[in-house]
């Protein structure tokens, strides 16, 4: 079943429709943590490499670690400092956000090395391995790692090694200035009443990579679930270890390679979610009720509501 509401282009009255591609936010990583796992299917990596093996000083932060590996980026226990800190921001973190890029304009902005100067000299948190935390940086690495053990862009990785197996016809890294079919604005409220909503040009990167900014619909996000758990987007093996927990989060989740992990018996689940200033995407999937949801907005505010009810509806179908 799939419901549409609201407008994907609010000037022209452009409604969402099923085939609407929507920002994702940080459900790009998902899509990185993949990649990262194609290649080391193929024997182009390995998770326990030391970084700084593989990466020049020239493409790393300045204070990265000699022991943080592969493996730690991608389960978030990397221990370096983030240029981004999910946990810590207020309400109005949208604002928060679009501030880092008063110093580092936009358009600027196109590959992971872009935005090594937000970090590259920040202290380390602390060892690697030792405690999980959400790491947008990371990710900025785990995508530098790609481009050197891949020998190509990124973004052209993840469609070589991702998008293409997975049948995700309608997904890409699209550019704030390219006039694309079928794509929402993303959106953020009026600066003040009576002022018009605004679009969310001046507070992402003009391209989206490894730690956020790809585009999606909900068909695609199907198939991708469906052609991972099967095996045709990295090896059955490195699906189960993908779905293992890697890292403690709390009592109750931990994370594999890429996704989370929550819940037991029938109701057990991995999901993926994102949030960037006018974009919000939600993927949980349970894989022994065969159930996959999708939440995709290009507004703030509603996305984890709207999840959190079909989500509990869902567990309580599994009792």
């Amino acid at each position: 079943m799939r419901q549409c509401y609201g407008m994907a282009n609010r000037a022209d009255d452009i409604p969402v429709s099923p085939r609407t591609r929507f920002s994702l936010g940080s459900m790009t990583k998902l899509f990185t943590a993949m990649t990262l796992l194609r290649l080391r299917d193929d024997g182009a990596v390995e998770l326990t490499t030391p970084v700084v093996d593989i990466l020049p000083p020239t493409s790393r932060p300045r204070t990265l670690r000699s022991d943080v590996t592969v493996g730690h980026l991608l389960t978030h226990t990397s221990g370096i400092a983030d240029y981004f800190e999910e946990e810590t921001v207020g309400d109005d973190w949208p604002t928060e956000f679009a501030a880092l890029w008063s110093d580092l304009p936009v358009y600027r902005v196109t590959r992971p090395h872009d935005v090594l100067p937000l970090f590259s000299n920040l202290d380390p948190y602390r060892s690697p391995g030792a405690t999980f935390q959400y790491s947008n940086a990371g990710y900025v690495l785990a995508g530098l790692v790609i481009e050197a053990v891949g020998d190509m862009p990124y973004t052209e990785a993840v469609q070589r090694c991702v998008f293409d197996p997975a049948l995700m016809t309608d997904s890409g890294f699209f550019a704030a200035d390219e006039v694309r079919p079928l794509t929402a604005t993303g959106y953020l409220p009026p600066s003040e009443p009576g002022k018009p909503w605004r679009t969310n040009v001046f507070a992402m990167p003009s391209v989206g990579g490894p730690d956020g900014g790809a585009f999606s619909n909900v068909g695609d996000l199907e198939r991708l679930v469906e052609q991972f758990e099967s095996g045709r987007v990295v090896s059955p093996a490195t699906v189960t270890e993908a779905l293992s927990p890697q890292a403690e989060i709390d009592e109750t989740t931990a994370t594999g390679y890429g996704m989370f992990l929550a819940g037991e018996g029938r109701a057990r689940y991995w999901y993926s979610e994102g949030a960037d200033p006018g974009a919000e995407a939600l993927l949980w999937r349970f894989p022994d009720l065969d159930v996959t949801a999708v939440v995709l907005s290009n507004v703030n505010d509603y996305a984890w509501d709207i999840g959190e009810a079909i989500v509990d509806t869902i567990k309580g179908a599994a009792d």
